[in-house]
């Protein structure tokens, strides 16, 4: 059993090969239909998978995937050989081998491959067929490297991956140069490891300062309107509180002092209680005009009692002859 999902993928040179049945010729039909059934179909790809990206993992994923039971062998080009015909690269090859033990769809890694692929090489792995894209790649004073791969009927195409290759992102990186220095310069890189003048230095050094000054004048803006927001959200409040205890403290008001308050009856009924204890009611007068005897001797019975007039007029004529009578008498 393969161990690519659990383990990196191993070195050729660090094993040897596990096909025990003898390799025969196979043709892409046949190996479309999964035979031969007691081994895979060997399938090759080289490449030199410098910054080894999706567009790379993609590829392989594809060559793995071509056939129903298939041995994914990766060829990576030393650096000589790719300095050489193609030119300097970021990552070194031992980078470049790891980068590729580590793909999921790898089985085997093949360091230094060849440039152009032999017979012998072919015969020693036992490839059975090399996959590439189908773009012609002129290299090496050839116009297709591939050319004799595909008059032999080894040749099984992918395809690229658009908007995603090493050129592309090195392309990025140097579009970006500067952002990229000076990120690194904070991050305590040297001068000398980034290759960076002395002025360059400074100037990235001082826009660095400029950014940081940015960041902190954005956060006090920030925080100065967080403020201001908060300032607004309670004064909301507390206008809200205020008319509603203003409603309620009118309403009490009015109920006091109001036409009708409690105020005005409260002091209606102090007043009369005040021009009451001023002026009492008048009593009756039940004396004579004259002095009392002291004895206190009945009044005469023609003297009227001012507070007491007769209650009819029969009974004023029966007084008046009463006295008449007693007027006689005394004479």
């Amino acid at each position: 059993p393969f161990q690519t999902l659990t383990a990196p993928a191993p070195f050729a040179d660090e094993r040897s090969c596990q096909c025990q049945a003898p390799h025969e010729k196979l043709t892409i039909a046949q190996a479309r239909l999964g035979t031969p059934a007691d081994r895979p179909v060997r399938v090759y790809a080289d490449g030199i998978f410098d910054l080894f990206h999706s567009g790379h993992a993609r590829a392989l994923m594809q060559a793995k995937t071509l056939f129903p039971n298939s041995y994914l062998l990766v060829g990576v080009c030393s650096d000589d050989l790719t300095h050489k015909f193609k030119g300097f690269t970021v990552m070194n090859e031992t980078e470049r081998y790891e980068a590729l033990r580590h793909c999921r769809y790898v089985d085997e890694v093949i360091r230094d491959a060849p440039w152009t692929l032999t017979p012998e090489f072919l015969e020693k792995h036992k490839i059975d067929f090399v996959a590439h894209d189908d773009i012609p790649y002129s290299s090496a004073g050839s116009d297709d490297v591939y050319k004799h791969i595909k008059e032999a009927g080894m040749f099984v195409p992918t395809q690229r991956t658009e908007g995603i290759s090493t050129s592309d992102i090195i392309t990025r990186i140097v579009r970006d140069y500067d952002v990229y220095a000076r990120r690194n310069l904070q991050r305590g890189y040297t001068a000398k490891e980034l290759n960076v003048s002395f002025i360059n230095e400074k100037k990235y050094r001082f826009q660095n300062q400029v950014d940081k000054m940015k960041e902190k004048v954005k956060n006090v803006e920030e925080k100065s309107k967080e403020f201001v927001y908060k300032v607004e959200e309670k004064s909301h409040d507390l206008i809200q509180k205020w008319e509603e205890k203003s409603r309620e403290f009118i309403g009490n008001f009015l109920e006091l002092f109001g036409p009708d308050g409690a105020w005005k009856q409260m002091f209606q009924e102090r007043s009369g209680r005040m021009l009451q204890a001023f002026s009492p009611r008048q009593s009756p007068n039940s004396s004579p005009t004259r002095g009392r005897s002291p004895s206190r001797s009945p009044s005469p019975p023609w003297v009227f009692n001012k507070a007491s007039p007769p209650s009819s007029p029969k009974a004023a004529s029966a007084s008046l002859s009463s006295m008449s009578e007693g007027d006689e008498d005394e004479k």
